[in-house]
């Protein structure tokens, strides 16, 4: 993988994990135009790396940032007037992550805000050290987080959490996070790697073509009709009853073994 101006990119093929690593530490990896362009480009390495894996292809994508202060304390505000902009196809680092078939999790400690918080919305799962702090300050500037921000607390916390978030400008804790379903879990700092790891690894090992279905299925039940759901999920159950996972699966439930998926 070749690192990047402001993300740091790593593949596994022994494991399928990749990890995307925000580098503005000294920044407190605050998101500028660079920085979403990057995102981006390694979340491309490693879809080619996907294609082209010799090992086991790609099951996961960890997100985090550098440095033992934030995951990413919001944008630059020199760089809130590119907030909703799009790469040369339109589409943002935001759109990337959410559109990724591979899950991806934020590994979150420190600060998660404005942006930073957009951006973990956008990942399929939200880990994070008890002492992250998450919160809208927009408000501060006379402006609303402009990534759908609020509307994706809405959906996950009711609108009375979104917002308290986005019109008092208060950060809460990740217990408080944790709590209001915003986030998916919080872990002792001292123990966050291996837990994380844990998590990750857990996700890697379930069968990849049945895991990018209900990424796909989840997103379709917040963004399509209901019938349009339902009739995609009973189109890819029959789909996956034909594939080498559900076989393998099967004889390794009559075998009382741990399978062996090969994404086929």
């Amino acid at each position: 993988m070749d690192d990047l101006d402001t993300v740091l990119v790593k593949y596994d093929s022994e494991t399928g994990i990749g990890t995307l690593t925000m580098n503005r530490p000294d920044a407190l990896n605050a998101l500028n135009g660079q920085l979403r362009d990057d995102i981006i480009a390694g979340l491309e390495q490693l879809e080619t790396a996907n294609e082209d894996a010799d090992g086991v292809a790609l099951r996961a994508v960890v997100l985090e940032g550098a440095g033992e202060k934030a995951f990413c304390a919001g944008a630059d505000i020199g760089g809130f007037s590119d907030e909703s902009a799009g790469g040369s196809s339109g589409r943002t680092h935001y759109d990337f992550i959410r559109d990724f078939p591979t899950p991806v999790i934020a590994k979150i400690d420190g600060y998660c805000l404005g942006g930073g918080l957009e951006t973990a919305l956008a990942c399929d799962f939200r880990l994070a050290t008890e002492g992250s702090t998450f919160g809208f300050p927009e408000v501060d500037l006379g402006i609303i987080p402009g990534a759908g921000g609020v509307q994706y607390v809405t959906k996950l916390a009711g609108p009375a959490v979104a917002k308290e978030l986005a019109m008092r400008g208060n950060h809460i804790s990740a217990e408080r996070a944790d709590d209001e379903g915003i986030i998916n879990h919080v872990y002792d700092a001292d123990s966050f790697d291996e837990d994380v790891d844990d998590f990750v690894t857990e996700l890697a090992g379930q069968a990849p073509l049945a895991v990018q279905a209900v990424k796909k299925s989840a997103h379709m039940a917040v963004h399509s009709g209901l019938n349009e759901g339902l009739r995609y999920d009973s189109q890819v159950f029959a789909e996956l009853l034909t594939t080498e996972d559900h076989a393998e699966g099967a004889a390794a439930f009559a075998e009382k073994r741990d399978a062996e998926f090969e994404g086929k």
